[in-house]
């Protein structure tokens, strides 16, 4: 009985967020799931759908992650099978890639269709001697076809590629193939995402695996296409969705695939605190604190994790918005939580007071109304709003009278007493 394990968009290389600790976290995450559910387990190959890395451009140490990986399944005697995603497919016009240099190099199996406008069938065997080919048939049983990645052109590159499916010599038991595009529906303000109409050329060429890639989510359609989402978070909007990676069995029964996620992943906290209008600048802060503080004693966030931590704030507040020192109120969060990284999203207005002035109304009238709306929206101020407008009349009066500034100075200190 074959069985394989399945992931996809690993990312190595990941660097959002400028933290060096954020970029060994995929690392991380991709040597646990490997050594868990490849070694452990036991499998016949491994297959990356996609986006192994983060840039097309990568780093040494980068590269040497993925050579270290590629080492430990080669060493148990574990093929991995990979495909290019959109993060390190090879640039137009090019021969080359860092995958390719794995592939040349350090045993990974890319699987390549050929270029038809040069002549190359679209799908030619694995050749172990030239390190290239575009399927290749397994000992345990399985073919495992390769893809690259198409963009806005994958309807009609699924159609060519089922026809070209159809058209290769009879193989094993299964068949295996790799894809590295998402599906429409599974989130939002996704364009060019592909219908399950789109993909049905595929299992009726006689895939009775689609192991797709690109979108971080997880989630599976009909009983044979597959997307275990990305091995790590690539943002805190993200951490909302199930991830892992698939442990495959392939049986005379049909598909068993169960998702795996119990791996080193970083916990993600996201809170969200929601301003009412009436706190004090100091009082906001109080609340960010005690918010966090209450996370921790339930248990939800654990500084000893180092976790990433999202912060909320929205709302209306009761002063001038720009007068909270938000970096500082970040920092000293991310000194109480020990977070690896925190952030503070502070997405609020003013609190804003317009009262009904009637057409016929006085200039006096009009700056009564006006000064009182204005002072009422500020926290500090709003319970006397109405005798500090008449004040700031006052004042305007005494500047007008050309009253001396030690005057004007005196004026306003009583008030404000």
């Amino acid at each position: 009985m074959p069985r394989f394990l399945h992931l996809a968009d690993v990312h190595l290389g990941f660097d959002r967020y400028d933290s060096k600790a954020r970029t060994k976290d995929f690392y991380l995450a991709f040597q646990d799931a490997l050594e868990k559910y490849a070694i452990a387990e036991q499998v016949d190959f491994v297959v990356i759908a996609g986006d192994l890395f983060e840039h097309r451009t990568i780093q040494p140490a980068i590269l040497n992650q993925a050579k270290l990986c590629l080492q430990q399944l080669n060493e148990v005697g574990i093929p991995t099978i990979a495909i290019e995603g959109n993060h390190d497919n090879r640039p137009y016009g090019t021969k080359t890639s860092w995958l390719r240099y794995l592939a040349d190099w350090y045993g990974l199996i890319l699987l390549e269709p050929g270029d038809t406008a040069l002549g190359e069938a679209l799908y030619a065997p694995w050749d172990w001697e030239t390190q290239r080919g575009g399927y290749i048939d397994l000992d345990c049983g399985v073919r495992v076809l390769g893809s690259q990645w198409y963009g806005a052109s994958a309807p009609k590159a699924i159609v060519t590629l089922a026809d070209a499916i159809q058209s290769l010599p009879s193989g094993p038991a299964h068949t295996v193939m790799l894809f590295h595009h998402g599906m429409e529906g599974q989130i939002a303000r996704y364009q060019g995402a592909l219908s399950y109409n789109d993909l049905l050329p595929l299992k009726q060429a006689g895939v009775d695996y689609l192991a797709l890639g690109h979108i971080h989510k997880n989630y599976a359609e009909q009983g044979w296409i597959f997307n275990p989402g990305s091995i790590e978070a690539n943002s805190v909007e993200e951490s909302r969705y199930d991830r892992g990676v698939y442990l495959v069995d392939l049986d005379s029964t049909g598909i068993h695939a169960e998702l795996k996620q119990d791996y080193h992943q970083r916990p993600t906290i996201r809170l969200n605190l929601k301003a009412r209008g009436e706190e004090s600048i100091d009082g906001l802060e109080t609340a960010a604190v005690a918010m966090v503080q209450q996370a921790m004693q339930s248990g939800k966030l654990d500084p000893a994790q180092e976790p990433i931590v999202e912060l909320r704030i929205d709302g209306q507040v009761g002063f001038d918005r720009l007068d909270l020192d938000t970096r500082q109120l970040q920092q000293d969060l991310k000194t109480l939580s020990n977070a690896l990284i925190f952030l503070l999203k502070y997405d609020v207005d003013s609190v804003e007071y317009a009262t009904p002035i009637s057409e016929d109304a006085s200039r006096l009238q009009v700056e009564q109304e006006v000064f009182t709306d204005l002072l009422a929206a500020h926290s500090t101020y709003k319970t006397r709003s109405s005798i500090l407008a008449q004040g700031l009349i006052d004042l305007k009066e005494l500047q007008i009278q050309g009253r001396s500034e030690a005057d004007l100075y005196e004026f306003v200190t009583r008030l404000l007493e």
